[in-house]
């Protein structure tokens, strides 16, 4: 019984810890998406499409990539359809 306490106490304390990085790694996404945003604002589609397309780019890069969304489309050309395709860009 003590070792099972144990588990499920290790278990929480490791989901805490985990979760504690996600406000940080929120605010590194929200800058990346709004980059991506400022270098679309000239876009011929609704800010709607522009952001979703942004989120979408995002999602499908690594966590410790250090170029903007719009530097890594340029070298990731099927991430950057696929994702034109899922928000709606025309």
């Amino acid at each position: 019984m003590k070792s099972a306490a144990l588990a499920l106490s290790f278990g929480l304390l490791s989901l805490g810890l985990l979760s504690a990085g996600a406000p940080a790694m929120a605010d590194d996404n929200a800058k990346w998406v709004a980059q991506c945003m400022k270098d679309n604002a000239d876009a011929k589609v609704p800010e709607s499409v522009v952001n979703k397309y942004c989120v979408c780019m995002n999602d499908k890069m690594d966590n410790n990539e250090t170029r903007t969304i719009t530097q890594w489309e340029k070298a990731n050309p099927e991430a950057r359809k696929a994702c034109e395709k899922v928000a709606g860009w025309e």
